[in-house]
């Protein structure tokens, strides 16, 4: 299910999560469904379960799943403005990665919303 680059400047646990997030928005994970157990899901990766936990933590945090003590992590209704942020946050997290920074980013929206207000 996870296809994770071990030689990514990525850090594994951002790229678990960023999977996890592009599965619910795809729809491939709904809310109510379980992910693999961290231990599961660092063994058929060749991981430490502590990078797993820690992306399930980072997730629940967020409001993407949620956690029941001995039964699991579960993929949690997620609202729309949480499912608009899902998308944002995919389309900026490869500029980031690629060295853009925030400031260029902001002078590219705010270039893009004053040609709209501006047609």
């Amino acid at each position: 299910m996870f296809l994770l680059n071990l030689q990514s400047k990525e850090p594994i646990f951002e790229q678990i999560q960023a999977q996890i997030l592009s599965f619910i928005e795809a729809g491939v994970l709904n809310p109510g469904d379980k992910l693999p157990s961290v231990r599961q899901l660092a063994t058929e990766n060749g991981i430490n379960p502590n990078t797993v936990a820690k992306a399930y933590a980072l997730l629940e945090q967020k409001g993407y799943v949620y956690n029941l003590p001995k039964k699991g992590v579960y993929v949690a209704e997620v609202n729309p403005e949480n499912s608009r942020l899902i998308q944002i946050e995919a389309l900026l997290k490869p500029l980031k990665n690629s060295g853009i920074t925030k400031e260029d980013i902001l002078k590219a929206i705010d270039k893009l919303y004053e040609e709209a207000q501006n047609a």
